[in-house]
């Protein structure tokens, strides 16, 4: 029987490696329903090749637009996730970019045996509304970002109190060698120039910034339970190991694979079933282990790259992290579009943390997606009046 699988976030980077992974196995699996927001080729193409049961399109314009050249009656196109009568799900990938993840994970989660998240934004700002829905519904969560995914595996078997230090790796992105006088003339076209990732734009100006960074020490407290001081960066520019975990008994381990996001995600799609060794095997070229000679492990240099107070501060209070991540996401927008440079992303985050009213709205512990939009409103609009 065919297992059923929905993506938020079809027409994204991980949506996209979700469906080829997926082709690659189309008589084990059925897209029940997919999402997306303004890419309209696509859009069109995904409706036509896999016709899910339903599709929803956030962007009003683009809606209506699909709709017009829509002919299918396979396929119910719409524009609200509170329309979906939606049956039980095998899987449910979690992969919209940002905060606007997070309602549509909440509205239907709770449909879904399994759900893989590779949405970092929805776990720092409503982990707490995702975990009380996922108990309360017994669904198992399992992270693809592939340093998540890495500790997820590594530390499966062990107790917390058994680990003494857990360490996320860093690429250092496009400019971990560039000297600091050369910050300020960076555009946005040498930022999306990763040199290891193939990844959406927003993902790869937050590893050019290493404020992806940041909110994968937060996403990594939350998703694990674990206490802030368990938790370091390491700037490893092979991007051949995600993760390494440091044990109390004297052992160390760590999760060694090529920088593609196709790994995680088919061993979360697959989990323990032996399609995974098949699919591997046909699928994936294996890797050279004589690199693994070569590998290489530094701190981050603060200095080039200020975010020291955004990581002591960022859990300072409960709504940090919904104010940190809201005033990013205006940034990453601002700075794609040459309003502002590379640096002032740091520059305007520090300052709408040194904010009056940045304790009155970050003291606060939302108890629904409301609570979480007013914070994260306050954010955004004070962000714009800060920006450099």
């Amino acid at each position: 029987m065919k297992k059923t699988i929905s993506i938020l976030g079809s027409t994204g980077s991980i949506g996209n490696s979700s469906l080829r992974i997926i082709d690659k196995e189309k008589k084990f699996f059925e897209i029940y329903l997919l999402s997306a927001n303004k890419n309209f080729n696509l859009i069109m193409q995904q409706i036509k090749k896999y016709k899910p049961k339903y599709f929803v399109i956030s962007d009003k314009k683009i809606f209506y637009k699909v709709i017009k050249k829509t002919k299918t009656k396979k396929t119910k196109i719409l524009n609200n996730f509170n329309l979906i009568k939606l049956k039980k799900n095998d899987i449910l990938i979690l992969a919209i970019p940002g905060i606007a993840g997070l309602k549509p994970t909440i509205s239907i989660m709770s449909k879904s045996k399994k759900i893989l998240i590779a949405n970092k934004e929805s776990i720092i700002c409503g982990w707490d509304l995702i975990k009380k829905k996922a108990l309360k519904n017994e669904i198992k969560i399992i992270p693809v970002d592939s340093e998540h995914y890495s500790i997820f595996k590594l530390i499966s078997n062990y107790r917390i109190n058994e680990i003494e230090k857990i360490y996320i790796t860093a690429s250092g992105g496009p400019f971990l060698n560039y000297k600091k006088n050369l910050f300020k003339k960076i555009k946005p076209s040498d930022a999306l120039k990763h040199p290891k990732w193939k990844m959406g734009k927003k993902i790869s100006i937050d590893s050019a910034t290493l404020m992806n960074k940041v909110f994968e020490i937060v996403e990594a407290q939350k998703l694990f339970n674990l206490p802030k001081k368990k938790i370091d960066i390491l700037v490893h520019p092979e991007s051949l190991v995600h993760a390494i975990v440091k044990f109390k008994n004297g052992l160390t381990n760590f999760i060694y694979h090529d920088t593609s996001m196709i790994i995680p995600l088919a061993n979360a799609i697959f989990e323990n079933n032996l399609l995974i060794d098949h699919f591997i095997k046909k699928n994936i070229k294996k890797t050279n282990l004589q690199p693994i000679k070569n590998l290489t492990f530094k701190k981050i240099n603060y200095d080039k790259f200020p975010i020291k107070k955004i990581l002591e501060h960022i859990n300072k209070y409960s709504s940090s992290p919904i104010i940190i991540n809201a005033a990013n996401e205006i940034l990453v927008d601002y700075f794609l579009a040459k309003k502002i440079s590379f640096l002032a992303i740091y520059k305007t985050i520090l300052a709408v943390m040194n904010d009056s009213n940045f304790k009155k709205y970050a003291i606060r512990k939302p108890k629904n997606i409301t609570q979480i939009e007013k914070i994260d409103t306050w954010a955004r609009k004070t962000t714009i009046k800060k920006i450099y």
